[in-house]
């Protein structure tokens, strides 16, 4: 009995041994994967007024890794919250993108982005005044540009509305993100967030404008 016990003993041992050492090396491998990605993916980044609403649709596209609300274009380092909403530091609310370019291009970001604001006005957008509410493309390479220039020049011979675009299209600075209480906003405070949204006439305006394509 002893010998059977010490036989099945070791042989346990060994299986063990084996498959610990497969988990080590899938492990292993886990844990190699996320660079070789990261090394793949591009950034974008979009002022479209309140960043809480922005965030909901570029989230809900394949391709797109991760969505940050954050401050970007202004001349202050560091900003907060306050500061920024008080317009003092010249940043604009906006949302930073990490997307895999194989999955969803820049160009359909772009679409996107347009159908998610009202890009006839300046300084505001829907119920929110002042330059941090601001319409922007901020585009991180020469063709980002070119694709940002492409999109309002279409969009300017389409003539889906009477009004002129008003959206900057310029380089973008350095980006800080939002407190966290600010992250996925959406998702966090559901109610608030729809309260918010509606009070504000977002999707009103966006239906006005965008008819069926408007985001939402």
């Amino acid at each position: 009995m002893k010998k059977v016990s010490k036989y099945f003993t070791v042989t346990l041992s060994a299986l063990l041994l084996v498959f610990c050492g497969s988990c080590f090396v899938t492990s292993a491998e886990r844990h190699l994967t996320p660079p070789a990605t990261a090394a793949s993916l591009e950034t974008a980044t979009f002022a479209g007024g309140c960043f809480w609403c922005m965030e909901p649709p570029f989230e809900k596209l394949a391709g797109v890794i991760s969505v940050t609300s954050g401050y970007t274009g202004g001349k202050t380092g560091n900003p907060r919250y306050e500061e920024v909403s008080a317009g003092s530091t010249g940043h604009a609310e906006a949302v930073r993108i990490q997307f895999d370019p194989a999955k969803v291009s820049y160009a359909q970001l772009l679409q996107v982005f347009w159908h998610n604001i009202d890009p006839t006005v300046i300084n505001r957008q829907f119920c929110d005044s002042g330059s941090q509410y601001r319409t922007a493309i901020f585009y991180h390479n020469e063709p980002q540009k070119k694709l940002a220039l492409q999109s309002k020049a279409a969009l300017e011979k389409s003539r889906p509305f009477p009004e002129p675009i008003v959206t900057e299209i310029t380089l973008a600075s350095r980006f800080y993100p939002a407190e966290e209480y600010h992250q996925d906003y959406y998702r966090k405070n559901p109610l608030r967030y729809k309260y918010y949204r509606h009070s504000c006439g977002r999707d009103k305006r966006l239906k006005e404008l965008w008819g069926s394509k408007a985001g939402h």
